[in-house]
């Protein structure tokens, strides 16, 4: 017996894989010290969470930003801001991961200006930019400039990195928010590597980078992928995104080298799958979640981050994410995953499971490449439709019951969750001061610098746009000499534009199997016949910039489809603009969606605006993670329903509508 196992064994334990949790809030020195704690538990990387004003462009004072800052991550506006989140943090030693897209070069402009000062060499720094602009117009929405810009800049983080930071992976190619997004394990890949395939072509095109230093290009490209629950089938989607990664580094760019072939990924773990219903189910979810990028050692992660089991609660404690850290600790040092080979090769199961996703994700791949690559089915909402379509079936799914999910829509009854007893407290807290001080810094900030240097920095950046220019030399220009994160991405914008991306709506439908829906019809069309109106008009809307939209647009596939005319212009809109679609658009409902933790400064703001345009008798509702105190607080300012997660089942919602425009209008 033990020789057998010395011949199936390794001869040599495998390294674990970086090890991450997902930390950012509040403050940079705040989160500086959560790095701090975080490494002294053995966390062998950082991965760095920036709030949404950071990720899209804007100062804390500014108005979009309002009731944003520091809420999701942590806000960096300027070159002090990085030096506090790094302080005593030796960067030259550390792999750092920045989940950062569309300002992706201005960020590693201040990370690696950060680095130099601390006496670092910048060809000794790793870690990662996102970067990944493209899954921001199906998914996240922290897009800022049209998908062509953003394709420049990334190409020439790519062509800078290849040159001054070598260790650095510019661009993680993301097809985590993809499946987020409703992707299926096919959509998935093929839709990643679609991407994958438009920012190598764009480095290769873009004239910066030799044709023989490709196959450097292509090892530095890493992927951030999500693992679902059924583990099994996630096996084999990472097995087939390596598969379909060699082959077409191979033929399409040349790659000899199989070492530079290889494909390289972090994961986090699906978030958008844990549950606000017992969520002390949530562990078990994460865990074999885990299990899906760890026990395939041929397609095995380089790093893993987890998410904490109350994040459909709100944000986690540092406690919460000490859980997650210890569940990968336990993994690779407990048990005996890294002392063998891979255990499913040979596998006939595997292997079929591996070329029916290979399959299908080449087929995708192609008609994506049809289409005329990525950005064009971007912008003809190719891709965003195909998503919210397999979003509202997999939605339409869980409400049937053909898929379980336990503690939802199965096994419902329940004792109540230790975990939950402190209510509150048992998620992190921002600390609403934390807004008032940023804003008040970057005020101090803009008066302290040189006014002079600082417009001639921004004049050479928006020159060098206008031409093909690399933006990283005017960029760490503008970091030296002050300039804000707004400021940089205001001046881009002034060249490039900004860009409102497909909403998808149009390829969703979500009736199928369902059998309360004509129900919730005739209810529809009763009431507009009584208001005297031809239809009912639902106005959806996504203040402030949080930009995770799934959960709005399948609202509004489903209200569309009970016979609603629904209006909805898509993400990051000001308070004043859903009020003016509000009234303009003659609507009978009003419903906000906020996920980023914004609600008490984002709902408030719409409905005095209502009351301020003479429609305080307008009827709003709020979806979104709220806390059962916060719900009661929009309550009492006059919100007329609060859905969370809990709320799973999308035509009981929108008969709630119809209910909630039946009462404001004191109909029986």
């Amino acid at each position: 017996m033990d020789e057998m196992a010395s011949v199936s064994r390794l001869p040599e334990r495998d390294r674990p894989w970086v090890m991450r949790t997902y930390a950012g809030h509040s403050s940079a020195a705040a989160t500086n010290a959560l790095f701090r704690r975080n490494l002294a538990k053995g966390q062998t990387g950082l991965s760095v969470a920036f709030d949404l004003p950071t990720q899209t462009g804007y100062d804390p004072d500014h108005e979009l930003a309002s009731g944003e800052v520091g809420r999701v991550g942590v806000p960096v506006a300027h070159l002090g801001d990085m030096r506090a989140l790094f302080d005593g943090i030796p960067l030259a030693e550390m792999n750092t991961s920045m989940t950062i897209n569309a300002p992706a070069m201005w960020l590693l402009a201040l990370y690696g200006t950060v680095g130099l000062e601390q006496g670092a060499e910048l060809a000794r720094c790793a870690g990662t930019t996102q970067n990944d602009i493209i899954k921001e117009y199906l998914s996240r929405g922290t897009y800022i400039f049209p998908p062509a810009a953003s394709l420049r800049l990334t190409a020439d983080v790519v062509a800078y990195t290849l040159r001054e930071m070598p260790r650095w992976n510019p661009v993680n190619i993301c097809s985590y928010h993809l499946q987020e997004a409703g992707a299926t394990p096919v959509q998935e890949v093929g839709f990643a590597l679609a991407t994958a395939v438009a920012v190598l072509d764009a480095v290769r095109d873009s004239g910066q980078v030799p044709a023989e230093r490709m196959g450097d290009v292509v090892q530095r490209i890493s992927f951030f992928v999500n693992a679902g629950v059924r583990f099994v089938e996630e096996i084999a989607k990472m097995r087939a995104f390596g598969a379909l990664w060699d082959e077409i580094t191979r033929d399409r760019y040349g790659v000899t080298n199989a070492k530079q072939r290889r494909f390289r990924y972090g994961v986090q773990v699906n978030s958008l799958g844990l549950t606000e219903a017992q969520p002390e189910n949530n562990i078990q979810r994460i865990v074999l979640e885990m299990l899906g990028v760890t026990m395939s050692r041929d397609a095995r992660a380089r790093a893993v981050q987890l998410p904490a089991w109350n994040e459909a609660l709100g944000l986690p404690r540092p406690w919460d994410q000490q859980w997650s850290l210890r569940m990968q600790q336990v993994l690779a040092y407990e048990s005996d995953l890294l002392e063998y080979p891979d255990i499913f090769a040979g596998s006939h199961v595997m292997t079929a499971l591996v070329e029916e996703i290979v399959t299908g994700a080449r087929a995708e791949l192609d008609k994506v490449q049809e289409l005329g690559g990525v950005v064009a089915a971007v912008e003809t909402g190719y891709l965003k439709s195909a998503l919210v379509a397999s979003l509202a079936e997999r939605r339409r799914r869980m409400e049937s019951g053909a898929d379980v999910v336990v503690g939802v829509n199965r096994y419902v009854e329940t004792e109540p969750s230790p975990l939950t007893a402190t209510g509150a407290e048992s998620v992190e807290q921002v600390d609403p001061a934390v807004e008032a001080a940023a804003v008040d810094d970057v005020h101090r900030w803009r008066a302290e610098r040189d006014a002079a240097a600082v417009d001639a920095a921004l004049a050479q950046l928006r020159a060098d746009a206008a031409t093909t220019t690399n933006l990283m030399t005017a960029t760490l220009q503008c970091v030296r000499v002050g300039v804000t994160t707004g400021e940089w991405a205001g001046a881009l914008r002034q060249v490039f534009g900004e860009y409102r991306a497909p909403t998808g709506l149009a390829g969703g439908t979500g009736t199928g199997g369902d059998p309360g829906l004509a129900a919730v019809r005739e209810r529809v069309t009763a009431t507009a016949r009584e208001l005297g109106s031809g239809r009912l008009r639902l106005l959806v809307g996504k203040p402030g910039l949080d930009g995770h939209s799934n959960g709005a647009e399948q609202i509004a596939v489903r209200a569309r489809d009970a016979g609603f005319e629904v209006v909805y212009q898509g993400i990051r809109l000001t308070a004043g603009q859903i009020v003016a679609a509000a009234v303009q658009e003659d609507v009978d409902l009003v419903g906000l969606s906020v996920l980023s933790g914004s609600h008490l400064a984002a709902v408030p703001a719409v409905l005095d605006g209502l009351r301020a345009a003479g429609r305080a008798d307008l009827p709003v509702v709020v979806g979104g993670i709220i806390p059962a105190g916060d719900a009661d607080t929009l309550r009492a300012a006059g919100v007329a329903r609060v859905f969370t997660p809990k709320d799973f089942a999308l035509t009981t919602i929108i008969d709630d509508l119809v209910t909630v425009v039946r009462q404001a209008n004191a109909l029986p």
